[in-house]
C-alpha cells in the first residue's frame, strides 16, 4: 500500500521549548488519521509542520515520497499539494460561494472551472447556492464550502484543524459522516486534529494519541480502545475502573470481585500483581443477596442504566462504574459482578 505522508524523527522547537520530540508516523493512501490529545500536546504544531507553516528543527517530512521538510530541503506550503480546512472556515466574506470554491484553481480554463464548480457543489450538496455569500449560509453550509474549496484543488493530502468544533452539536455527527464519505469516495488521505475522542471515533480510521509532544500509541481506534498500552491512553479514550489483580495462570486473574478470565493469553507472568482495567460496559451485574457489590447510585440514560457499585475487600472499598441494559437494580441492592467475555488489560500498580 502506498503512503501519502511519512514522518521520520520529527522534532520542532518554539522559543527554546521542544514541542515535538522525535515523531515517526506513516499515513497510507486514502487513510484518515486523527491526532488526538489535550490542548498543548503538539497536535496543531505537527499539522502546521506538515502544511509548511512551521519549520522543523530535526527529522524529515515526506509527502508522496518527496521530502518537503528536512535534510536541507523546505518546500513552500503552496507547492506541497495539500488542502486545509480550519475551525473558523476561513472563507472570504466578499466572495460568493462559487468564487470561494474556485479560489485556488485559477489555472483552469473557463469550461474546466465550471465543470469543477458543478462537481464540487454536487459533492457537498450545495447545488443552487453558487451565488450566495458566506454570511447568507448556515455554519454547516459554510463548512461545506470550505471542504469544497479544499477539494477543488485536488490535493494529495487534506489537513483538518478542529473542523467541527463550531458546528451545532445536533448536526455534527451527520456532518462528520458525510465528509468522511466524501473523502473515501475521492480516496483522499487526511490528517485531522481534535481533542474529542468521540469525533475521532466517528471520523478517523486510525488514531495517534499525543502526550507532551510524543505519540504514545498509534493504531485503529477499536484496537486502542480495547488494548491501551498505558493508563493515559486508557483514561483518555473513555472512563474505566481499576481493581487489584493477581495473575493465577495464562488466562486468569483474581480480583476483589472474583476470578476473571481473559479471551486471549495474558502477557504478564504467573503471580504478577497489578491492576485490571475494566470499561463500564465490560462489567455484568446479577441479582445476588450474597453478592460482593452494593448499588450506591443509579442513573437512567435511555437505552441503558449507569450504576455505581461499592465493593469491599480487605478493608478497602472500591466504587465501580457499570453500564447495563438491565434497568431493575435499585440503590442499596446487593449484586454479583462478572465480566463480559473480552481480553483483559493489566497495568502495573
Amino acid at each position: 500500500m502506498t503512503s501519502t505522508l511519512n514522518l521520520h524523527q520529527v522534532h520542532s522547537d518554539y522559543q527554546g521549548q521542544q514541542i515535538l520530540k522525535g515523531l515517526d508516523l506513516t499515513l497510507a493512501q486514502g487513510e484518515i488519521l486523527a491526532l488526538l490529545g489535550p490542548s498543548g500536546c503538539g497536535k496543531t504544531t505537527l499539522l502546521r509542520a506538515v502544511a509548511g507553516l512551521q519549520a522543523i528543527s530535526q527529522g524529515e517530512i515526506q509527502i508522496n515520497g518527496k521530502t518537503v521538510s528536512g535534510a536541507g530541503q523546505f518546500v513552500p506550503s503552496e507547492q506541497r499539494g495539500i488542502g486545509m480546512i480550519f475551525q473558523d472556515y476561513a472563507l472570504f466574506p466578499h466572495l460568493t460561494v462559487a468564487e470561494n470554491i474556485l479560489f485556488g484553481v485559477a489555472k483552469l480554463t473557463t469550461a474546466q472551472r465550471k465543470a469543477r464548480l458543478d462537481d464540487m457543489l454536487a459533492l457537498v450538496k450545495l447545488e443552487g447556492l453558487a451565488k450566495r455569500y458566506p454570511h447568507e449560509l448556515s455554519g454547516g453550509q459554510q463548512q461545506r464550502v470550505s471542504i469544497a474549496r479544499a477539494l477543488a484543488y485536488e490535493p494529495q493530502l487534506l489537513l483538518l484543524d478542529e473542523p467541527f468544533s463550531n458546528i451545532d452539536a445536533q448536526v455534527r455527527h451527520s456532518m462528520m459522516a458525510e465528509i468522511r464519505s466524501i473523502l473515501k469516495q475521492r480516496n483522499v488521505s487526511a490528517v485531522f486534529v481534535t481533542h474529542s475522542k468521540d469525533e475521532a471515533f466517528v471520523f478517523a480510521d486510525t488514531l495517534a494519541i499525543f502526550s507532551q509532544g510524543v505519540i504514545v500509541q498509534h493504531g485503529r481506534a477499536e484496537d486502542l480502545y480495547a488494548a491501551p498500552n498505558s493508563r493515559y491512553v486508557a483514561d483518555f479514550l473513555g472512563s474505566g475502573n481499576y481493581l487489584p489483580a493477581e495473575v493465577v495462570d495464562g488466562h486468569s486473574v483474581t480480583t476483589p470481585i472474583g476470578q476473571l478470565r481473559s479471551l486471549t493469553p495474558l502477557s504478564q507472568s504467573h503471580a504478577f500483581n497489578g491492576q485490571v482495567f475494566l470499561r463500564p460496559q465490560q462489567l455484568a451485574l446479577s441479582a445476588d443477596d450474597a453478592g460482593v457489590g452494593t448499588i450506591t447510585e443509579r442513573r437512567f440514560l435511555g437505552a441503558f442504566c449507569h450504576y455505581w457499585v461499592k465493593v469491599e475487600a480487605a478493608s478497602h472499598a472500591y466504587y465501580l462504574e457499570v453500564r447495563s441494559q438491565i434497568m431493575q437494580f435499585n440503590v442499596g441492592q446487593r449484586v454479583g459482578l462478572s465480566t463480559e467475555p473480552h481480553s483483559l488489560v493489566l497495568f502495573e500498580s
